[in-house]
């Protein structure tokens, strides 16, 4: 909201093409026309009662002609993919031709920055696909596109720059490669890593020969393998997997265990698990895919303790079970016990 003007920074100064943004009326009226926001949800966003109304809206409160209203109706609709959806009552649209209205709407000011919350959230993946590409095909023809999102896979193939921001403070910024590679910042960030960066990351850690450049696709990762089986890596013997059960009567500190192993990376499962390590200030390197990050840990000799509670301490040993099974890699797995 700070993009347009909505909004006023509490502490320094936004700048738009260099220049300090103003805040009277004449200023963000003009700020207004270059910088456009799609909210993230565009039942807020739609106010007419048709299609045509709601995307001639801006056009109309600049004061522009009927002529050029419809011309730029008409132009926006094109763009979007909703060519003779003129007449259509607002509330019959789908969640994906709903948010293409919405963009429809600022496109039509000929905004030359949008801006995005979460643009393909409650859209199914097809409804994202077609979002994304529109994006993109927007950005082709000179639109700068800023995007807000907790979607990293989302993120990370697409953008051109990332930031990853937390309680208001720029943690890194660069492009997606670096600034997801880091994965303490992206554990500050309340993100997760990219999984075509995990699978990276896991192979240069077994020592393969890999490319310099980070995998951005599928196929780009299809190639790294292919580069890092040119040769053999040794295979090292396996770290220990210890399950800590938070609901198991005391009997001493899990803080004060956990000091003495300096070398063991913890995971909570289960909200219970979460709040304990919180209450104890136990820093948790995994919250979610606990048991097969622990795994991955293992296969690099290293020990891991999982917190968790109930049924879930049964699912971490059916879990590694079932995958020392069908990799023929036998993984200990043992209950912490507190002393």
């Amino acid at each position: 909201m700070m993009f347009n003007g909505m909004l006023r920074p509490d502490s320094g100064t936004m700048l738009y093409d260099n220049h300090p943004i103003a805040y009277d009326a004449k200023s963000l009226r003009k700020l207004r026309k270059s910088v456009g926001f799609v909210l993230q949800n565009p039942d807020q966003q739609i106010v007419a009662p048709t299609v045509y109304q709601d995307v001639g809206f801006g056009p109309t409160n600049l004061g522009l002609p009927e002529n050029e209203v419809k011309h730029a109706v008409g132009e926006a609709l094109r763009a979007v993919g909703l060519e003779g959806f003129e007449h259509r009552p607002t509330h019959q649209l789908s969640g994906g031709e709903k948010k293409k209205v919405a963009i429809a709407g600022v496109l039509a000011m000929e905004p030359e920055v949008l801006v995005f919350d979460e643009p393909t959230s409650s859209l199914d993946p097809r409804g994202s696909e077609e979002i994304m590409e529109l994006l993109d095909e927007l950005n082709d023809r000179g639109t700068t596109i800023v995007v807000s999102t907790h979607d990293i896979e989302l993120a990370y193939p697409w953008a051109h720059r990332a930031i990853l921001l937390v309680d208001g403070q720029i943690l890194q910024e660069d492009i997606p490669g670096v600034a997801f590679g880091d994965r303490d910042l992206v554990r500050r960030a309340h993100l997760s890593t990219p999984i075509l960066l995990d699978i990276y990351h896991e192979l240069e850690e077994r020592g393969f020969s890999l490319p310099p450049r980070r995998p951005l696709s599928v196929l780009d990762i299809l190639q790294v393998i292919d580069h890092a089986f040119e040769r053999n890596c040794c295979r090292l013997s396996p770290g220990t997997i210890a399950v800590y059960d938070v609901d198991a009567p005391e009997n001493g500190g899990l803080a004060g265990w956990l000091a003495s192993q300096l070398e063991t990376s913890v995971g909570a499962m289960g909200t219970r698990a979460k709040q304990r390590a919180a209450d104890e200030g136990i820093l948790l390197h995994y919250t979610y895919g606990v048991v097969d990050k622990c795994i991955l840990r293992a296969l690099l000799g290293e020990d891991t303790a999982i917190l968790t509670s109930g049924g879930m301490v049964r699912r971490v040993f059916e879990r590694v079970e079932e995958y020392s099974r069908q990799s023929g890699v036998d993984i200990p797995v043992t209950m912490m016990r507190r002393s």
